[in-house]
């Protein structure tokens, strides 16, 4: 099991949703309003120079539906250019509370 980290824009919400659900995402953690510089669109920091914010989604998802899930975003990405989606995937263990 891995964590996946998926970083956009906020407008790309609902096309970014949408995604993961077509690739059988059933849960996530979704933080809004991020804030942030990347180095593939302009900087979202929900100012007046420079507007828009980001979202980011965190996902526990099984090693054998990350290729499937990593294709989908790839896709997405393809499909919209300025939508800033990155995805990084992290090592994840599962503890007992």
């Amino acid at each position: 099991m891995k964590m996946f980290l998926i970083i956009y824009c906020e407008a790309a919400d609902e096309d970014v949703i949408a995604a993961l659900k077509e690739a059988g995402v059933r849960g996530y953690t979704k933080m809004v309003e991020a804030r942030g510089e990347g180095t593939e669109t302009e900087p979202k920091l929900g100012t007046h120079f420079w507007p828009g914010k980001n979202n980011v989604l965190l996902m526990a998802v099984a090693d054998e539906e990350i290729a499937r899930l990593d294709a989908r975003l790839r896709e997405l990405k393809r499909e919209h250019p300025r939508a800033g989606v990155r995805s990084f995937l992290l090592p994840m263990e599962e503890l007992a509370v």
